[in-house]
């Protein structure tokens, strides 16, 4: 495949253990030209964020893909983690070692922008966590808007897993989700009622560890310590690996069912802060302005991230 025939993006993550899957397969997929990894406060700390992204680049071989750390707080609020659920490093569980990769010294923020500037509209922008550093480069340079192919968000959906009514990474700074929803950019929103389609159970756990290289270990170990929290915290007998359904999307976006619904973000509500408001029935009369995902093909999904596995 030629690289012009690849899709470029730049990942923005807090690592996180779907966040590393996702690196994993927009890293080692060959219709993905990975631009850049950026990262944000989100699951842990900014510190522990970057570094994870830093480990999943050592343990998988990823030498020639910039890491720029990101915002280290919400716009606004103050900075919310979850490591109930991803362990105080963000990304427990797994034994890695340190990495020689350093993250780059140009701010997050301002390589989203460059990179944005200087292309010719082919850049899709995948944030997979918080929307901190995409809002902030919209704020600071308007101009990139007509220069974004595409945003394809994790977050969001019908109802919450943080609060009743918000998913996490939408509840962390919800106010940049506003920034992001509107900005007449192109969206696409991987929300929970579609990343709660993608379990990985003990079939798929089977075929990633039988591939037996560093990668497909390291991923089996992952989703081994993710099962145990979800289970706790949610009770998944399976835990879902949210962040990588965004990624899969840009590799090949018949893996989903979409619908073209008005989705906006509550700022204001004294207990639906963050939410997502997916007007499914048309009730509100708004024009619709993000492609909502709804159905996930399953067996097109994993063969995409065991084939992409066997490739490290």
């Amino acid at each position: 495949m030629q690289n012009s025939m690849k899709r470029k993006i730049i990942l923005d993550c807090d690592p996180g253990h779907d966040d590393a899957i996702a690196i994993l397969l927009a890293a080692g997929n060959e219709a993905i030209d990975l631009i850049g990894i950026t990262t944000v406060a989100g699951n842990a700390e900014l510190e522990k964020t970057t570094l994870n992204a830093l480990k999943v680049c050592e343990i998988a071989g990823i030498v020639d893909i910039p890491v720029h750390k990101g915002s280290s707080q919400p716009l606004i609020r103050k900075r919310e983690t979850a490591a109930d659920i991803h362990g105080d490093s963000g990304m427990d569980g797994p034994i890695l070692p340190e990495p020689e990769k350093e993250a780059e010294d140009e701010h997050a923020v301002d390589f989203i922008i460059g990179k944005l500037m200087e292309s010719d509209g082919d850049i899709t922008l995948v944030p997979v966590g918080p929307l901190t550093n995409i809002a902030m480069a919209m704020r600071r340079e308007p101009a990139i808007l007509s220069k974004i192919q595409e945003i394809v968000i994790m977050g969001g959906g019908t109802f919450g897993n943080w609060t009743p009514a918000a998913e996490f990474n939408i509840y962390v700074d919800a106010d940049a989700a506003k920034v992001v929803f509107e900005s007449g950019v192109p969206i696409t929103m991987m929300g929970l009622d579609l990343t709660h389609q993608a379990l990985a159970d003990h079939e798929v756990c089977s075929r990633i560890g039988e591939i037996g290289n560093p990668a497909a270990n390291f991923v089996s170990d992952l989703l081994s310590y993710f099962r145990k929290t979800y289970l706790e915290f949610f009770g998944f007998e399976h835990p879902p690996v949210h962040d990588v359904c965004s990624v899969a999307y840009c590799i090949d976006p018949t893996v989903v069912e979409t619908k073209k619904l008005r989705v906006d973000i509550e700022t204001k509500g004294e207990l639906t802060y963050g939410m997502t408001l997916v007007d499914l029935h048309g009730v509100t009369g708004r024009e619709p302005n993000v492609n909502v995902a709804l159905k996930l093909h399953h067996d097109k999904f994993w063969n995409m991230l065991v084939e992409t596995l066997k490739q490290y």
